[in-house]
């Protein structure tokens, strides 16, 4: 039987994206923790449900009683934690769910790991690695003319999100240092690709212009984000597992920032370039006419930037796919399940 990997939070748009990946990719048998929320994608695990290394249980990560079961149950070599409430506006609005999924969350994970690892021979104790998933977020609002954040970094989150995940990226610190626990922590820059909930810039963006709709473009739009293809992403996090050093944490940029004024005008120009049925081969000119800017966000960060140099020198991962590639692949997704809906 095949060593067993957990993912929390896996029916989410980076969660499940990895877990295709590593069922395509290795031979763990992959045990999927996740409460779904408004945002799991169901839909993206289609294929991996009917896999024979694939377990799905909805449970949430704060049932401590449920999580410590599993671990006995199954014995995992390690756990990929993701699950994590992700959408800075819906903090704004309500910071409770943030705390009590990405901060005590995080803690009922981390004792019920804490114990079971406890638990393992010396031998086992060596190969578990625990990677907990954040944001660059964590770090803030950079300058324009500021390097890139580098690891070690000093934190300094704008919102309840960041703050919820700055305050679990020092649970997992702590608990490194003070219990031995084998914690890697990555950062990564915003994601995109198939599946991701629409309330995130891209795929609201496509929804929007797909139905010509106003495209809601917080305050002038020149806010900085640097873009990682989903798929570029969990390739990184698994070769973190694979080759990462136990207490370090590892940045996972997409190398492609863009303003987010830019990143509408890519969408307007490249729908009518795809092979989208006529009724839909817009002009880019009359999508563009579409954008609208609404008013900021509260402590909207202008700018986040990640140095992703360690990555690239000591795991050997760069970044694959162009933010042009990796947007066409978005938008026809979008447009398929537009269809599917009708």
């Amino acid at each position: 039987m095949s060593e067993v990997l957990f993912v929390t939070g896996g029916s989410g748009f980076i969660g499940s994206a990895l877990i295709r990946h590593l069922l395509n990719s290795t031979d763990y048998q992959i045990v999927n923790i996740d409460k779904l929320t408004y945002a799991a994608a169901p839909e993206a695990l289609a294929v991996a449900s009917k896999h024979s290394r694939y377990r799905f249980y909805q449970l949430d990560i704060n049932d401590l009683d449920a999580i410590t079961k599993l671990f006995a149950a199954y014995r995992p070599v390690g756990v990929f934690h993701l699950a994590a409430e992700s959408h800075v506006d819906r903090s704004i609005q309500s910071a409770s769910p943030f705390i009590q999924s990405n901060i005590v969350g995080t803690f009922n994970l981390l004792e019920s790991c804490r114990n079971y690892f406890a638990g393992l021979t010396a031998s086992c104790k060596k190969a578990f690695k625990f990677v907990h998933v954040s944001t660059d977020e964590v770090y803030g609002d950079l300058p324009i003319s500021a390097p890139a954040a580098a690891e070690g970094a000093p934190y300094h989150p704008s919102s309840p999100y960041s703050a919820s995940k700055a305050a679990s990226d020092h649970l997992v610190q702590a608990w490194a240092r003070t219990y031995g626990l084998p914690a890697i922590i990555t950062h990564c820059t915003n994601n995109y690709g198939p599946h991701q909930y629409p309330e995130k810039l891209i795929p609201l963006l496509v929804q929007r212009a797909l139905k010509l709709e106003p495209l809601p473009i917080y305050g002038d739009g020149l806010q900085i984000r640097d873009w990682l293809y989903v798929d570029d992403h969990v390739q990184a996090l698994l070769q973190v597992f694979q080759r990462g050093k136990p207490g370090e944490s590892y940045n996972i940029a997409g190398d492609q920032p863009l303003t987010n004024l830019a990143v509408a005008h890519a969408i307007c120009n490249l729908i009518p370039t795809l092979n989208l049925p006529t009724a839909l081969r817009y002009r880019s000119d009359q999508l563009k006419s579409l954008i609208t800017h609404v008013a900021d966000r509260p402590g909207h960060d202008r700018r986040y930037a990640l140095n992703n140099n360690k990555i690239k020198t000591e795991i050997g991962w760069v970044p694959q796919v162009r933010f042009e590639e990796g947007l066409a692949r978005t938008i026809t997704a979008v447009y398929e399940g537009l269809t599917t809906i009708r």
